[in-house]
């Protein structure tokens, strides 16, 4: 859908639940949450649709984890204790708060219009969408 910003395209749940192989009414409630928290936009009617606006390609990524699962994992223990902690650590801690930090800088750090660009580059793909080939 970030793809086709340049090309104002809105896109149907269908077009879109088709595009990445996936349930059409599970495609329909993982949009309107994006709505939701303006990670996205839609509009209804007849020449409705869901769609990114400019400005929101320069959103971080961590807005669409935030938006669908929160940011509980990015807080949690590696091993799912509840007692586990900085002064109580599990037998994973460190290693677990490493990666778990590492990859909360990277959603943060990483730009909606960055994974745009890498799709297409063609360095990526998501599942039937395919970059643009140079």
């Amino acid at each position: 859908m970030a793809s086709k910003t340049v090309e104002h395209e809105k896109l149907s749940v269908k077009q879109i639940a088709k595009a990445i192989d996936a349930p059409e009414a599970f495609t329909a409630k993982i949009l309107q949450v994006l709505s939701k928290h303006k990670v996205l936009s839609s509009l209804k009617g007849p020449y409705g649709g869901f769609f990114i606006e400019p400005y929101q390609l320069e959103r971080p990524v961590i807005n669409i984890v935030n938006a669908v699962d929160g940011l509980a994992v990015f807080k949690e223990c590696g091993l799912g204790l509840k007692q586990c902690s900085e002064n109580h650590p599990c037998p994973m801690h460190n290693e677990y708060k490493l990666v778990r930090d590492k990859l909360l800088t990277t959603f943060e750090e990483t730009t909606i219009a960055k994974l745009v660009s890498t799709l297409n580059e063609g360095a990526a793909y998501v599942n039937n969408l395919i970059g643009k080939r140079a």
